[in-house]
């Protein structure tokens, strides 16, 4: 039998299949985008004074005001967030569901709400009173500053509890009684080899509230603490330039949180190191 009787081509010919779907939705995507930006040029936006109130120094001020009030509240948020995490894993049923009640009440409560209750603390308890060391007025000490980083850090907390409790519970058991067995104590095992290995879980989750809380500090402008929002408050209300300024906070947040993003992809990276050396191991084979 002949190779042309058996049918059998010589060489093969593959032909690349034409994706019409895609080539439409990337021009509607295009078209759509075009449209947009064709709406803000023609748009009343005054361009040349979002320009030049970019760097302004109350613009930079309250920016830079956001960062500090995000980055000590995200430090009492996870501090937090760590020992009710213990609490709620501890087989003291006392610690277990106060780590519960916790976690039931200030997700429960609007951080708005929070916000305001703290700040306005003073009608209940006009002075804070540690008998035989001070007496000082509530308003001196919970300032706005105060009062933000208190309401947003104890809910941040409640809400990071459950980030940080995935991360420990993605750790096998077997881990913590293999440390145990060459004579380490439980919290040498938390440090040494739980948290590192849990913290791929966590990062990531962790990463998005942490964005997330950047954006959440323009709250704190109804109690007057002078974040972006609070600063190009301040101007339009005395230059009459409204969307302007809106532009320039738009403008300052995408900015901010495009390198935080950038940040914790590196992060991610950094703690997902291992598994792709493992992966490509495998691949290898």
């Amino acid at each position: 039998m002949s190779k042309n009787d058996l049918n059998t081509p010589d060489e093969y010919v593959f032909v690349r299949k034409i994706h019409y779907d895609r080539y439409l939705a990337v021009a509607l995507i295009i078209l759509l985008l075009g449209l947009i930006v064709r709406a803000f040029v023609v748009g009343k936006i005054a361009w040349a004074v979002v320009g030049e109130y970019l760097f302004d120094r109350d613009i930079m001020a309250g920016i830079v005001n956001s960062m500090i009030l995000t980055v000590f509240v995200m430090v009492v948020g996870v501090m937090l967030a760590v020992t009710v995490a213990l609490m709620a894993g501890s087989k003291n049923p006392v610690l277990r569901y106060t780590a519960r009640g916790y976690m039931f009440v200030f997700r429960s409560v609007p951080i708005l709400l929070q916000l305001l209750i703290w700040y306005n603390l003073a009608l209940i308890f006009p002075q804070i009173t540690i008998p035989f060391v001070v007496s000082v007025s509530t308003t001196q000490v919970l300032t706005p500053f105060v009062a933000a980083l208190l309401a947003f850090g104890i809910a941040q907390g409640a809400y990071t509890t459950e980030v940080i409790r995935s991360g420990l519970l993605s750790v096998g058991r077997g881990q913590v009684e293999a440390a145990a067995s060459i004579g380490m104590t439980y919290s040498q095992s938390l440090y040494r080899i739980i948290i590192p290995q849990a913290m791929r879980v966590i990062v990531p989750p962790l990463g998005n509230e942490t964005i997330g809380m950047v954006k959440y500090t323009s709250l704190a402008s109804v109690i007057q603490y002078r974040e972006i929002i609070y600063s190009a408050q301040s101007i339009y209300f005395a230059s009459g330039r409204v969307i302007e300024m809106l532009m320039v906070c738009a403008f300052w947040y995408a900015l901010v949180i495009g390198i935080l993003s950038i940040v914790q992809g590196y992060i991610e990276r950094y703690y997902n190191r291992s598994s792709r050396g493992s992966a490509a191991g495998e691949a290898d084979l």
